[in-house]
């Protein structure tokens, strides 16, 4: 990271951008999810050009997906949670016969990408869209409650691992700051075989660090206790991305809660090269 500018230009982008690109993504959102208007602004930076989705959009058939490259779901409680984290939202799309279909005829597609942050994260989990499809529900991996008991909302470390996740190519051992926000963050095992072929496949796109860029579970650098600091799943293909933590608040700059001396200033950070990196996917 001390290598790094931290400028716009460092990705060719153009904040003063207005054309339109024709390569098209989408924020799927709940009743209650924030953190789409950051997420939104992100994907625009990067080149997408995007639209607000709600769920009654995909639930009355307004909403296709048909001509959407990329998804998103992003952070928040939605539905208040009140049924468990995501239960609600993921209850939506099983019970809503033009939700489902869009849903899973989206996924079919080879050349699609999807990103779910916190709820959403929590959400793939319900899906089954990582690790990978076919789990039956007593062993798909899930995210349960964080050991400390509360809520966490903190700025911590985390570092990238090698692994198939499109989003992350090219960001390999990368070590830095990043935004958390939730109380069900844990990621959990029901099955020590399918833990140990994940672990096996790689798709554990980044974990939580210590001081010295450590993967570790120890509080309150890990802030929910996944074992062997998880911080997310991603599928075989690297097409599906799930993870706890925020980039989209903490891919600008003044976004960042700390940095080192050298950095301060900067126009954009390091995880401004995730939505890059979906957007040259896509565009290929």
């Amino acid at each position: 990271t001390r290598s790094f500018n931290g400028t716009f230009d460092k990705y060719g982008i153009d904040p003063g951008r207005r054309k339109k690109t024709g390569v098209k993504a989408a924020i799927i959102r709940e009743k209650g999810v924030n953190g789409d208007r950051e997420m939104a602004y992100s994907m625009y930076l990067a080149g997408f050009d995007v639209k607000d989705v709600h769920m009654t959009d995909l639930i009355a058939g307004r909403e296709t997906l048909e001509e959407v490259q990329m998804i998103v779901f992003v952070g928040g409680f939605s539905n208040s949670d009140v049924l468990g984290s995501a239960k609600g939202w993921a209850g939506a799309f099983k019970y809503n016969e033009k939700a489902r279909l869009a849903l899973e005829k989206f996924y079919a597609r080879k050349d699609t990408l999807s990103l779910g942050i916190c709820n959403g994260c929590q959400l793939f989990g319900l899906l089954g869209w990582v690790p990978w499809q076919g789990l039956e529900a007593e062993v798909q991996p899930r995210f349960v409650h964080n050991d400390s008991g509360r809520f966490e909302s903190r700025w911590t470390t985390v570092k990238v691992q090698d692994s198939p996740a499109i989003m992350l190519q090219g960001m390999s051992e990368l070590i830095f700051g990043i935004h958390v926000d939730h109380g069900e963050g844990k990621l959990h095992f029901p099955d020590q075989a399918v833990r140990d072929k994940v672990v096996e496949q790689g798709l554990v796109p980044l974990v939580y660090t210590d001081d010295n860029g450590v993967a570790t579970e120890q509080y309150p650098f890990n802030p929910n206790g996944s074992p062997d600091g998880f911080a997310g799943l991603c599928s075989p293909d690297g097409r599906h991305l799930a993870m706890m933590p925020h980039p989209e608040r903490a891919f600008l700059g003044w976004q960042c809660h700390w940095l080192p001396q050298e950095m301060q200033g900067m126009e954009a950070s390091p995880w401004l090269q995730m939505f890059r990196n979906a957007y040259a996917w896509c565009v290929k």
